[in-house]
């Protein structure tokens, strides 16, 4: 058996990317997924590859949209009767797909990117976590960034977003605690998805594409894989004893204040 076997998993952002790669990998270790996305072409895509015998429902969802999100966890509910685990994952880096400065943002810009990617990750958590807590159990996992923990690694908005993350996970960790409902993030560094594609394409096209990730101690950008592996092992019974904390996936990235190679 899987380490997930019997458990029920919620996945936002499941359609591409971490998100995928996570929802995958829960399928492998025997969790019933229910995957989550604004993309009903991704979320097709990722049913596809789940694996054989393994309960899948999908549903189109706008994190930011709490009507939506209330009726996803109802019909969760209906369907399987129980909640185990909530990845959250959905999130976006922009709607213009350029990084101003902060004299040059724009309040939609800000309005958008909160919304998905903060207020989204609220919203599944206060619809989630009622159910868990009546059970006495239950583990979430948000996707933050290094972006929330230095700045360089995103635009304004978007880092912004990531740093509230990472205090939401703290936060709501106070909050659910004595229900014995576990809160942790974790905050990938440079991770090739959908979401950076426009960076890896302008890196080839560009001639430099051996700069990608060049900034962490393992010289290298991350997988999705690598991603959703530290996902599990925050979901699993493994990090029964952890709660409220943010972990970095990022290479070392956030290691140091110098490049690599460069520590004195």
């Amino acid at each position: 058996m899987g380490r997930f076997d019997q458990r029920v998993a919620i996945v936002t952002g499941a359609g591409s990317g971490i998100g995928q790669a996570t929802a995958l990998r829960l399928g492998r270790e025997r969790a019933a997924v229910v995957l989550v996305d604004v993309d009903e072409g991704g979320l097709i895509e990722t049913e596809n590859q789940m694996a054989d015998g393994v309960s899948v429902m999908r549903r189109v969802v706008d994190v930011a949209d709490e009507a939506a999100v209330a009726a996803l966890v109802a019909d969760t509910m209906k369907a399987f009767g129980k909640i185990d685990v909530l990845c959250n994952i959905a999130g976006i880096a922009s709607i213009s797909g350029a990084h101003p400065p902060v004299t040059e943002n724009s309040r939609d810009e800000w309005e958008k990117v909160l919304a998905v990617n903060l207020l989204g990750t609220m919203l599944t958590i206060k619809h989630v976590s009622p159910h868990m807590q009546a059970r006495k159990k239950g583990i979430i996992v948000n996707t933050a960034s290094v972006a929330g923990i230095r700045s360089g690694a995103g635009g304004n908005a978007y880092s912004a977003s990531k740093a509230g993350v990472i205090n939401l996970t703290m936060t709501a960790a106070c909050d659910l605690g004595g229900d014995n409902v576990r809160v942790n993030a974790v905050c990938p560094g440079l991770v090739e998805t959908g979401m950076t594609r426009k960076v890896f394409d302008y890196a080839r096209a560009n001639e430099k594409a051996h700069k990608l990730g060049s900034r962490s101690e393992l010289r290298r950008y991350g997988d999705p894989a690598e991603i959703a592996a530290a996902i599990l092992f925050l979901a699993s019974d493994d990090a029964s004893y952890i709660t409220g904390q943010a972990l970095a996936v990022d290479g070392g990235n956030t290691a140091s204040l110098n490049l690599p190679g460069m520590k004195v």
